[in-house]
């Protein structure tokens, strides 16, 4: 049996959390709340039952770096973070990998996701898959928009106002349109 630990670390978003299993793998990532209490309550929600705080090892310490940077605007798509899928529903583990494909910068809409999963009429399934995302930022919903590059819903605390600084962090470019920081031609 691993054993899992976990552990809260500073981004620029504020205090997120990470749990993880002794082999090597993340078990849940929790975007902050309100305060200390609230975010590890989350983030154990999301983890295997017997989760404890713990000092995180060196992989997971450069994780927390790694996603932390990310939340900065780093370049960082954190495709290779190893996440378990175990207890994920099929379709959401369809959805979190487009959801993962999508670089950081870039966005795409609830529609365009179902479509890359061939399910066009499944917009409302993918919004709800994203809203149960244990991984979040690494499983990156907040690139995900309701049509019309609108914001869409968020679970994390600070609603669309938290998705929206994430993405103004990557200088996001919303669909094919320019974005906000590009250059006019």
């Amino acid at each position: 049996m691993s054993v899992t630990g976990y552990t809260l670390f500073d981004t620029p978003v504020g205090r997120c959390g990470l749990a993880w299993r002794d082999d090597g793998v993340i078990t849940a990532v929790q975007l902050p709340e309100p305060d200390d209490t609230r975010t590890a309550a989350r983030l154990l929600r999301a983890a295997p039952a017997g989760t404890v705080q713990a000092e995180p090892p060196p992989w997971v310490a450069q994780a927390t770096a790694r996603i932390s940077a990310a939340l900065q605007g780093a370049p960082d798509d954190l495709q290779d973070l190893p996440l378990d899928m175990s207890g994920v529903p099929p379709f959401h583990q369809r959805v979190y990998a487009v959801a993962r494909a999508i670089p950081p910068g870039r966005t795409l809409t609830y529609g365009e996701v179902a479509a890359a999963l061939h399910e066009p009429g499944a917009a409302r399934a993918v919004g709800q898959a994203l809203g149960h995302n244990p991984f979040a930022p690494v499983v990156p919903c907040h690139r995900v928009l309701a049509a019309g590059s609108r914001g869409g819903g968020f679970s994390a605390s600070g609603g669309v106002d938290t998705k929206l600084r994430m993405l103004l962090a990557e200088r996001a470019r919303f669909g094919n349109e320019p974005g906000l920081f590009d250059a006019a031609s």
